[in-house]
Order: structure tokens, then sequence, then C-alpha cells
């Protein structure tokens, strides 16, 4: 099957099932697990910053992030779409006591400083939470954030006394994009959730990074979310491969997302909207969504086709440019 729903669906290459049956392990809930140990160091360096810290997904990466930051009673800004106010369960709200603020987003996915600024709350009025964090993606929708918006927006947030927190899901896609060190993504933030299991191929986890004073408040909130793991180092083994071996490769994800765009462009019933990174969104003829979706399943291609909205393509480690090929094809015979 060629699955274009999401770079979540990726499996561990028969390369990274070995790395993980051969990992040396111990206990992480001791410290004492050689693997995570070395992942969290390794990623924390990579990004720039002085700890890392393990997790089985991003929505508890995030999540004890926010927790870390934020105590009851206290508010984080967040975009009214962004993946940990719409996306993770309300998490932050059920779980950490923490108010989310949405704003609407920007054309380009940013949140515009104004509407940042109109939303934070007057300092010592009870009447209020107490504003304590801004949360920003990259990329979001696949789209690069641009460096200078980030910079803006975390200065400013500074500047009003608030922490800053990156859910960088695919930050290593927009490090790829930019072509600028993962460390310069990472700069502007007091923390970095970072995820392995989208295009990078592991199976599971996340390294959430930071000061070693933050990170150690994450470690606690980690294991009250049921995050304290044992020999996670099997896990954590498939994420060292993936970012010693799948990180460059992103870059020809993006590319067969613009084959698969430029394809999809020359199709009657077909409506490219965007393209970028490794993800495509596209309008199809509503009345035939339905047939679309059945008749490129019976084609061997998973998608689904949205009536009345529009349709993600992500390309990710097992879409090839022959499967890009095919799905061209594929689309065009079942709309033609």
């Amino acid at each position: 099957m060629i699955d274009l729903r999401s770079d979540t669906v990726t499996r561990p290459t028969p390369a990274m099932l070995q790395a993980m049956t051969r990992a040396p392990l111990g206990d992480d809930v001791m410290g004492d697990d050689p693997t995570v140990n070395r992942l969290q160091q390794a990623v924390a360096e990579r990004a720039g910053k002085a700890a890392g810290l393990f997790f089985p997904s991003g929505t508890q990466s995030n999540l004890a992030g926010l927790m870390a930051h934020c105590e009851r009673g206290d508010e984080y800004l967040v975009g009214q779409l962004a993946h940990t106010y719409k996306y993770e369960g309300g998490g932050a709200a059920v779980l950490g006591s923490i108010q989310p603020q949405p704003i609407e987003h920007a054309e380009d996915g940013s949140l515009p400083l104004e509407k940042l600024a109109a939303a934070v709350k007057p300092l010592g009025d009870p009447h209020f939470a107490r504003t304590r964090l801004l949360a920003l993606e990259n990329t979001f929708h696949g789209k690069l954030i641009p460096a200078d918006y980030i910079r803006a927006a975390t200065d400013w947030a500074r500047s009003q006394g608030l922490g800053t927190h990156l859910d960088g899901a695919r930050v290593f896609n927009a490090a790829v994009a930019s072509g600028k060190p993962l460390a310069d993504l990472c700069e502007p933030f007091d923390s970095v959730s970072i995820c392995f299991s989208k295009g990078l191929g592991a199976p599971v986890g996340s390294v959430l990074v930071g000061s070693a004073e933050l990170i150690a408040r994450a470690r606690r909130w980690r294991k009250m979310l049921g995050g304290g793991l044992r020999q996670a180092g099997v896990l954590a083994a498939a994420c060292l491969y993936a970012l010693e071996h799948n990180v460059d490769r992103l870059a020809d994800d993006h590319e067969h997302a613009r084959q698969l765009a430029e394809g999809l462009r020359g199709i009657a019933g077909v409506q490219v909207l965007s393209q970028d990174t490794n993800m495509v969104f596209a309008q199809f003829e509503p009345a035939r969504c339905d047939a679309l979706t059945e008749g490129l399943a019976a084609d061997g291609i998973l998608m689904r086709a949205v009536y009345g909205g529009p349709t993600r393509l992500v390309t990710h480690l097992d879409v090839s440019a022959e499967d890009v090929r095919r799905v061209v094809e594929a689309v065009a015979r079942r709309l033609g």
C-alpha cells in the first residue's frame, strides 16, 4: 500500500529494527538506561540545549513541557489550529490546569504580534488567568514559519516576561527546508518538543529539550503523566537510528511532495492549494470524493478525499518517486 494519510504511518526499516534489538539497556526510571541517556544527550546537543528528556509521544512531551513552564491557573498563548490546543485531547486544561488562550493564525501560520499582545492578561488582577507562555509550531501545515517572525515573536514574549515553547513535531523538516542547523531553529525557544515518529521513521518517541532546571521539572511531570519507562532503550535506539540516518533524507520527501503537487495540477477536478515541505493540500471535486477514496484504496493507495475541505497528502520515508508517479496516474484515471 502507498499510504499518504500522514508521515506517522512509517514502519521501522530492517536496519532500525536491528539497532533496537542490539541496544544496551538499563532502567530509565532509575536513570541508567545507556541508550536513552545517549539519545537525550545527542538530541540536546544538536538542538543547542543543556538537557533532554525522552517521551513515548509528542503529545506527552508537549504536555510535560507546558506543565514545566506553567502552574495551575496560568495560561499559554497558542494558535487556534495548533496541535497542543486542538489535537491533544485538551490535556493542558484537563491535566495541567493550564488555560489555553487560542489566537487566530495569519495566512502563513504565524500568530500576529498585535493579537498576541491583546491577549495578555493584566498582571495582578485576580479576575484573570496569569499569562505565562507562548507556544508556537514550526512547521505549520507543512509551511516553514519565517525565521524573522519567530525571532520577533520570541523577543516579544521575553519582553512580556513569558516563556517560549516550540512544538517541533516536524522541526527537522523545517531545518532541512531552511538549510539551517537544528540549533538555529531551537535557539529562540526555552523548550522544544522534537518528534521522531513522523517522517524520521521511528515507531514512537519524542525528546523534550531545554535548560537543566526545566527538564528536571518535566521529568517529575512525566512520571505523573505515566511516562516512567523501564528498558526504554529499545525505543530510544530507533530514535537514535533515525537521528543518525534519516534526517538529511527528508529532502527526498520534500521533493516527492513537489512532484506530487506538480502531477496533480495537471488533472481536471483537482485543485492544488499548497505544497510545503512534505505536505500537499488539494481540493477534489466534492461529488466524487467518496468514490475517489474508495477507488484509490482498491488501487493500493490510502488517502481520504475530504468533502467540502482540503485533503492533506503527506510524503514520507515509505513513499518513493515511483509511488508518486503511481498515485498521479491513479488519480487521473479515477477522475477521468
